[in-house]
C-alpha cells in the first residue's frame, strides 16, 4: 500500500503518523490515516469470495480490427489457463516489441484463434454465470476485443451466452474515480507500485491478469465503500463513472474550444463498423497513448 503523504492522527490509537508511512484510506467520504500495525481487519465483501481475473495480450490499440495474441484466465482459487494463438495476420513490431510475441513465434507456437476463443468465452461465461466478479483491467478494450474476435470467426458472442456481462470490476476505471487528482501514471505496472501490487512479468498476459487481480482486492481494502458494495451494485456504479468521466472531459476539451469523442460503452465499447473478417488486416499499430482524465489535467504537457 501507498504511505500518507502529510503527517497526521492515526484514526486508531491517536498517535502521530509520520508523513511517509503508515496507510491512507477512503472512508465514508473522507480520508483517514493508520499506522501500519493498527490497520481494522479486512471486511468481508465481493474481494475475500472468490474472483476471475482476464487479460490479453493483440496486434494493436483498436480492440475492433486488432486481434489476440495471447490471453490468461487465472482465478483467486489458483485457476490459471493460459492460450498463445496465432493471430493470422502479421503481428506488428510495435505490438511486438510490448509483448515479446512475434509473428515467427505464434505461427510456431500458437494455436488456432477459433479453438481458444471458444474456450476463453466459455470460461468467462461459467464464471460470471455463477455471479463470481471478472476483474478486466481497462474492460472495455479487452472484452470488446473478444466480442469482436468471437463474431469474426463465426463463435457465439459473451454478452449472448450470460444473462449480462456482469459483474465486472476494472481496476483502471476504479483508480480514475476513487483517487481522481492523484498525479502520476496510471498503467498497470504504475498501480501495482502504487497498492503494493508486485507484478511478475509486465504484459504477459497471465502475470497481468494475477497483477490486476491484486490491485482490485488492494482497492477494495483501501476504499471501505467500494468494498462494502455488492458485484451488482459496484458493477453498476462503474457504468454511471464511466459515463460522468466522458461528461467531465467532453466539458473540459469544449472549454478549449476542442472537440472530444467518447468512447461508449461500459464494460463493453458501443461498435460504430462492422468487425472485419479473418483475412483483412488490422488497424495499423500506434502505441497505446492513455486518454487523460480531468485529474490528469494538471500535469497534461495507460489506457
Amino acid at each position: 500500500m501507498a504511505p500518507n503523504r502529510y503527517a497526521g492522527a492515526c484514526k486508531t490509537c491517536g498517535d502521530t503518523v509520520p508523513a511517509e508511512s503508515g496507510e491512507l484510506r477512503r472512508e465514508s467520504g473522507a480520508w483517514a490515516v493508520y499506522h501500519s500495525g493498527c490497520l481494522p481487519a479486512p471486511s468481508p465483501g465481493w474481494h475475500s469470495g472468490l474472483l476471475g481475473s482476464y487479460d490479453c495480450e493483440t496486434t494493436g490499440t483498436d480492440p475492433f480490427s486488432a486481434r489476440l495474441v495471447s490471453a490468461a484466465f487465472v482465478t483467486s482459487a489458483g485457476a490459471r489457463h493460459e492460450f498463445l494463438v496465432d493471430p493470422g495476420v502479421e503481428i506488428p513490431a510495435g505490438a511486438a516489441a510490448v509483448h515479446g510475441i512475434s509473428t515467427e513465434h505464434a505461427r510456431l507456437h500458437g494455436g488456432d484463434p477459433a479453438v481458444a476463443l471458444e474456450r476463453i468465452a466459455t470460461l468467462l461465461a461459467e464464471h460470471l454465470s455463477a455471479g463470481a466478479p471478472l476483474i478486466v483491467f481497462n474492460a472495455p478494450f479487452d472484452l470488446t476485443l473478444l466480442e469482436a474476435e468471437l463474431e469474426r470467426h463465426g463463435l457465439k458472442a459473451l454478452r449472448d451466452r450470460v444473462r449480462a456481462v456482469a459483474p465486472i470490476v476494472d481496476p483502471l476505471l476504479i483508480d480514475r474515480t476513487l483517487d481522481r487528482y492523484r498525479k502520476g501514471s496510471r498503467t498497470l505496472e504504475a498501480q501495482c507500485a502504487y497498492y503494493g501490487v508486485v507484478i511478475e512479468s509486465p504484459h504477459d498476459a497471465c502475470a497481468d491478469a494475477l497483477a490486476a487481480l491484486g490491485v482490485a482486492k488492494a482497492q477494495a481494502a483501501r476504499f471501505p465503500d467500494l468494498a462494502a458494495a455488492t458485484p451488482s451494485e459496484l458493477h453498476a456504479r462503474q457504468v454511471e463513472w464511466k459515463v460522468r468521466s466522458d461528461e467531465d472531459f467532453a466539458a473540459y476539451k469544449a472549454r478549449r474550444g476542442e472537440v472530444y469523442q467518447p468512447e461508449p460503452g461500459w464494460p463493453l465499447r458501443i461498435r460504430q463498423s462492422p468487425v472485419p473478417p479473418p483475412s483483412a488486416a488490422p488497424a495499423p499499430f500506434t502505441a497505446p497513448v492513455t486518454t487523460p482524465r480531468v485529474s490528469d489535467l494538471s500535469e497534461a504537457g495507460s489506457g
